[in-house]
């Protein structure tokens, strides 16, 4: 009889890398895409090198779930970032980190063993049917062309929504409030200005947050709107750049997105590999990505999409519906695992 080994396969995950920091994510012909920079209280410079987002997108309604970490002191600082709309308090909440390292954990690349199968054996004995678990339960007016829409507290942080009229006047406003806006912004900013976009600035207290080696990652914040375009802000994320950063999307919807303005590559993926591939995966995977670069500079790269309710195989359970809750379903009319990619 013949000795059936065993394969390898790589199964890889829903991302867009780093590329896309130089574009936007978007379903139509325009794009705008870190979702912000920040400003600090003194003059120093604050670095953004890693983003997480996760989007959920149903008709004209988006929700966007950011977990982001910067580097630099330990000072008060703030978090700008352009939003379509005048957003008030019941359109932000903050998250806990775990639902980024559930999603993360279900569309991480990962290496499955699998046994080929001996086609004289005999057949398994059939099984009894198991039932489905049940899902669980789910303005008052600025100085420099400024306003101030809307101002209230979510969590650890104090938001502010501007306005303005010309983006030399928002980095005056941004000054004058104590904020040493990054080298550069305002004629990045100006773009956002001209279309009409408005400013989400949420300030945080550092007291609240915690520092390991100069890093920090905030509490994620989650905010949702309704817009005809659907886009991702990442221009103004390349003013704290200190060298590549890695901006990695995670896109809950009924159909596939991919970037408009940008070159999109699918990373090679299901490959059987040798048996020395499970010695450093890890290493393996890396080179891989950075070859699927080379091989297509400027490209958005998609490792993964499957349907967000099942998996094959599963690292850890699939998404549940409370999860689904925590990132757009309680907005979302309908929303479930199953209906989602």
């Amino acid at each position: 009889m013949p000795n059936w080994g065993r394969t390898h396969r790589i199964i890889t995950r829903a991302v867009l890398g780093a590329a896309l920091l130089t574009g936007a994510l978007t379903h139509a012909d325009d794009a705008d895409a870190f979702c912000g920079f920040y400003v600090a209280g003194a003059d120093a410079k604050l670095f953004n090198n890693a983003t997480l987002v996760v989007m959920m997108r149903d008709g004209t309604k988006t929700v966007l779930s950011m977990q982001n970490n910067y580097q630099g002191p330990p000072e008060d600082f703030a978090m700008v970032v352009p939003v379509p709309v005048v957003l008030q308090k019941e359109n932000v909440k903050t998250l806990d980190d775990a639902i980024f390292d559930r999603v993360d954990k279900l569309a991480a690349p990962r290496l499955v063993e699998y046994w080929e199968r001996d086609p004289c054996a005999p057949p398994d004995p059939p099984r009894m049917p198991m039932a489905m678990a049940p899902m669980s339960p789910g303005g008052a007016p600025g100085g420099s062309g400024v306003k101030i829409e809307a101002q209230f507290q979510v969590g650890e942080y104090d938001i502010v929504i501007l306005s303005a009229s010309d983006s030399t006047g928002l980095d005056r406003w941004l000054n004058s409030n104590g904020y040493k806006i990054p080298r550069g912004a305002e004629p990045v900013l100006r773009p956002y200005v001209e279309e009409g976009s408005k400013f989400f600035v949420a300030k945080v207290n550092v007291k609240k947050v915690t520092f390991e080696d100069g890093q920090a990652m905030l509490s994620p914040l989650r905010v949702h709107y309704d817009a005809e375009k659907f886009a991702l802000p990442v221009r103004l994320g390349l003013i704290n750049a200190k060298d590549k950063q890695d901006l990695i999307v995670h896109i809950l919807a009924k159909s596939r997105y991919d970037v408009a303005n940008y070159p999109n590559v699918t990373i090679p993926t299901n490959l059987d590999l040798d048996e020395r591939a499970k010695e450093d995966f890890g290493s393996f995977y890396a080179k891989l990505f950075d070859r699927t670069l080379e091989k297509n500079p400027k490209a958005v790269v998609t490792e993964y999409a499957w349907d967000s309710g099942t998996c094959d195989p599963c690292p850890s359970p699939a998404l549940n519906q409370q999860e689904i809750l925590t990132l757009g379903g309680d907005v979302i009319e309908g929303a479930n695992p199953r209906g989602m990619v």
